[in-house]
């Protein structure tokens, strides 16, 4: 199953209204992408807008329930990847930086410094 197929059928029908059904599309486009960097602009690029404010829009005021859109999507996973004796593994680590200005920096305690320092926090899925 491809990607457009997958949207079509898990993720498109938690959005009621085309837009934010073709925004929330590009932004996992996105997301997924081999994009050096991920934050609002570049995603923005990346859609083919001049500005972010279509996917904040997206983020911050659309109707749509992420929980759900995740539970379809955990639902799809399991059944495709889905072994009796598998197991899903969650991790989120903190990744040091020194600078400020890259989106999602904030000083934050972070295992991998073992102290709290700016940095930003990946989630890895295996």
């Amino acid at each position: 199953m491809g990607f457009d197929e997958l949207f079509a059928q898990v993720v498109a029908p938690f959005f009621g209204r085309r837009e934010p059904r073709v925004r929330a599309r590009s932004y996992l486009l996105g997301l997924l992408s081999a994009l050096e960097r991920k934050n609002g602009w570049s995603l923005a690029d990346f859609a083919g807008d001049t500005r972010p404010d279509g996917t904040q829009r997206l983020l911050n005021h659309a109707r749509w329930d992420a929980n759900q859109v995740r539970d379809a999507l955990r639902a799809q996973v399991a059944e495709r990847l889905g072994d009796a004796g598998g197991a899903l593994v969650v991790d989120d680590t903190g990744f040091e930086k020194k600078g400020r200005r890259s989106a999602g920096v904030q000083r934050q305690h972070t295992g991998t410094a073992g102290k709290i320092t700016n940095c930003r926090i990946g989630v890895f899925c295996s």
